[in-house]
C-alpha cells in the first residue's frame, strides 16, 4: 500500500482576467520508507506540488479537482484545524531557507519542545528530553546547552539541522523537503543530504524531495519525477532515468549537466523557457521547445506510458516502442 497517493490533482488561480491552471492532472505515488525526488526548471510546479500535499497553498490558489490520499485517508478535503493536526504529526516539512522556518524571537528549544507537546502527549519535561536527543541525533553540538540558543547564533548548515529536527519532532510519516539545500554551500549540502537519509531511514519516513539539483537527486533518491508545466513529463527508479532518459526534456536536462570526462568547448542547453500559465501550447506543452517534435504534438497531449525503463508522456515512446536518442551538440 502506497503512504502518499496524489490522484488527477488539479491545482487552479483565479484572476480577473481568467483561471490559470498551475498543475494539471497530477498523478503520482510515494511508498513507505521510499524519497521520491522531484526536479524540474522554475515554474515546473515542484514547490507548489508540496504545498498542496501540505495544504499550504497561498490563495487564491486552490484545488480544483482530484484528491490526496494519506495512509488510506482522504486529506485535500479536510478542514482547516484538522489538517493542521495532520501537518506536523503525520506530515513533516523542510523549507528552502531556515530563517523562515524558524521565530528568531524564539529559542529553538522552545519551538521544539512546542511542536511535540502539540502532537505527542508528553510532558515538558518529556519533550525537552526529546528535543534534545533530536538535536544530538541531527549533529548539533553540545545539544544541551544550544536547546535555550536563539536562531540567530547558529549558522545557516546549523539553523537547516535544527528545521530537520523540528520536521522530524512528532514522527511524521511523510516530510515534504523544498529545496532544503539550496541556501548552502556545497560542503554543508552533502552533509545534509546524508543527515536527512539517515535520519529518515531510521525513523521510517518517506520524503518528497523538491530540487533543481540532478546531482542531489542521484545521491539521495529511489525514484524522480520529471516535471514540466505543471505534469510530469517522466518518472522512474533514478538510475534509469539519468542514465536511459526517455522525454526529451528529460535528456535535455541530463545533457546540461557537464561531464568531466568528455571535452566541449560549450554546455548544451534547452532552446527557450518553461511557458507562462497563461500561455501553455495546446498539446504536449514541450512542443515548442523540443528537438524531436512530432505532427501529433502540436494538438494531442500525452499521458504517462510505459517506456523502457520509465513511463513518460511523450508520443515518441507510444511511436518507437523504444527510447528516443538525443545527442547534445558541442
Amino acid at each position: 500500500m502506497s503512504l502518499l497517493q496524489v490522484q488527477n490533482l488539479v491545482v487552479e488561480f483565479p484572476s480577473r482576467h481568467g483561471t490559470l491552471r498551475a498543475l494539471d492532472q497530477l498523478s503520482f505515488e510515494i511508498a513507505p520508507g521510499e524519497i521520491l525526488g522531484v526536479v524540474g526548471e522554475s515554474g515546473a510546479g515542484k514547490s507548489l506540488t508540496g504545498a498542496a500535499i501540505i495544504g499550504l497553498l497561498e490563495p487564491p490558489g486552490r484545488i480544483a479537482s482530484g484528491q490526496i490520499w494519506l495512509e488510506g485517508e482522504r486529506i485535500d478535503n479536510l478542514p482547516p484545524a484538522q489538517m493542521r493536526r495532520v501537518r506536523g504529526r503525520r506530515i513533516g516539512a523542510i523549507f528552502q531557507d531556515p530563517l523562515t522556518s524558524l521565530n528568531p524571537l524564539y529559542s529553538i528549544g522552545r519551538q521544539l519542545i512546542e511542536t511535540i507537546t502539540t502532537h505527542l502527549p508528553l510532558t515538558h519535561a518529556q519533550a525537552r528530553q526529546r528535543a534534545i536527543e533530536l538535536l544530538q541525533e541531527t549533529g548539533i553540538p553540545a545539544a544541551q546547552e544550544r536547546i535555550d540558543h536563539y536562531p540567530h547564533q547558529f549558522s545557516g548548515g546549523m539553523r537547516q539541522r535544527v528545521v530537520i529536527a523540528l520536521a522530524l519532532a512528532a514522527e511524521p510519516k511523510l516530510i515534504v523537503a523544498d529545496e532544503p539545500t539550496t541556501a548552502l554551500d556545497v560542503s554543508i549540502q552533502a552533509q545534509i543530504i546524508n543527515l536527512l537519509k539517515s535520519v529518515c531511514k531510521k525513523h521510517g519516513a518517506a520524503v518528497m524531495l523538491i530540487t533543481h539539483d540532478m546531482g542531489v537527486i542521484a545521491e539521495t533518491c529511489d525514484r524522480v519525477a520529471v516535471m514540466y508545466a505543471g505534469r510530469i513529463a517522466e518518472i522512474g527508479p533514478v538510475r534509469d532515468v539519468i542514465h536511459a532518459a526517455a522525454h526529451p526534456y528529460t535528456q535535455g536536462l541530463m545533457s546540461c549537466i557537464p561531464d568531466i570526462e568528455v571535452e566541449r568547448q560549450h554546455l548544451h542547453q534547452i532552446d527557450g523557457a518553461m511557458p507562462r500559465l497563461n500561455a501553455i501550447p495546446s498539446g504536449c506543452a514541450f512542443n515548442p521547445r523540443c528537438p524531436q517534435v512530432l505532427a501529433r504534438c502540436h494538438h494531442e497531449r500525452p499521458e504517462l506510458m510505459p517506456a523502457v525503463t520509465t513511463q513518460a508522456a511523450c508520443w515518441l515512446t507510444a511511436n518507437a516502442g523504444a527510447t528516443p536518442s538525443f545527442e547534445a551538440q558541442p
